[in-house]
This record gives structure tokens, C-alpha cells and sequence, in this order.
């Protein structure tokens, strides 16, 4: 029987690696502002290396290996991307196709799943939403149903490495409880 009041374990996911990267400015101002209420752990992806089927084996990568557990250990997942040439980012796809493995029995699959996307320009990255989408989901992942959490002019957003705006901090955190509800359900339903 699971317990439903237990830590809710999330594993945070962003496909920007640079150093001031601004969707893991959004990701650590959501682990700051939900401490002490979930547990909100961000993975790096960047020692990930290019997915090759002739490493997936007994030759996995670490880097891969760990991503893939830590997928597993978590109750759910939130996956922000910046957008480039109107999809998500190479680094992120990548991750994804790693994590997509073994097929059909991935680690992503019922996970719910949270996407955000976050730009310097007024589209916020939402066109980079739906290729997501259709990646997780053909992963067996449980997208959640919610409006679009969409950054736009995230740069005039972000100070010190944080997000500091507070209405898009806000909004982004709404949907996190959306993803927490729809842990919870599950939860509740394997009880």
C-alpha cells in the first residue's frame, strides 16, 4: 500500500545548459519556493553524451544510467526548454531519447509530467511545447492537462539567477500544484 502523505519526490529537467541558462533560473526559484513542501531535485544534462543504441546496453553512459534512475525514483517530472528554430532544444532531446529507452518500459512511462517553456521572445518558447509534448507522451508519460506555462520575455524576468518576477513566479507555481494533484491522484489510486 503506498503512503499518499509521503514527500512528493520531483526531478526537475533543463534543456538549457548554459551557464546563466534561464529556464534553470525558473527551475531553482520553483526548488526555493516549494521547500519544505516537496522535494525538488534538478538533474543536469550536461554530461549526457549523444544518444548511440550501441552504448545502450551493459555500456550505458553514467551520465544516461543516473538520469534514468533518478526518472524512476521521482513522482514526477518538470521539463522546461528553451525553444530553438521553433522546438525544444537539442540538449533536452537528446536527454529524452536516452530516457526513452528501454522502449515501451521506460522510466518515463506514467510519470506525470509538467513543460514549461521559457524565451527571450514574446512567444516564450511555446511553439518548442508542442514537439515536447509529443515526445513525452510518445514515451508513455502523463503530460498533464493544464494551460500552457509559456515565459515570454524571460530575460527582463530573471535577476541574480532566480526568477524574479513575481506573477510568473506565481503562475509557474500554480502548475506545480496541478502536477502535485495529479500525483496525488495516482497515489491515491494505487493505494
Amino acid at each position: 500500500m503506498t503512503d499518499i502523505s509521503q514527500t512528493v519526490r520531483l526531478l526537475g529537467m533543463s534543456g538549457s545548459i548554459r551557464g546563466q541558462s534561464y529556464c534553470t533560473a525558473v527551475l531553482r526559484s520553483l526548488q526555493e519556493s516549494l521547500t519544505g513542501r516537496v522535494d525538488l531535485t534538478l538533474f543536469p544534462l550536461n554530461d549526457i553524451p549523444p544518444y548511440d543504441p550501441d552504448l545502450d546496453s551493459e555500456n550505458t553512459p553514467p551520465s544516461a544510467r543516473d538520469m534514468r534512475q533518478a526518472i524512476m525514483e521521482s513522482d514526477g517530472l518538470i521539463v522546461i526548454s528553451p525553444e530553438y528554430n521553433y522546438g525544444m532544444s537539442g540538449v533536452l532531446k537528446n536527454a529524452l531519447d536516452w530516457a526513452s529507452r528501454p522502449a515501451m518500459r521506460s522510466p518515463v512511462k506514467g510519470k506525470p509530467i509538467l513543460l514549461m517553456t521559457a524565451s527571450p521572445a514574446f512567444t516564450g518558447g511555446v511553439r518548442a511545447q508542442h514537439e515536447m509534448r509529443e515526445t513525452l507522451s510518445s514515451m508513455l508519460g502523463r503530460v498533464i492537462a493544464r494551460p500552457q506555462v509559456v515565459i515570454a520575455g524571460v530575460h527582463e524576468k530573471v535577476k541574480d539567477g532566480r526568477l524574479a518576477d513575481p506573477d510568473t513566479l506565481n503562475f509557474a507555481l500554480a502548475a506545480v500544484d496541478d502536477l502535485l494533484a495529479e500525483i496525488s491522484l495516482l497515489r491515491m489510486s494505487i493505494a
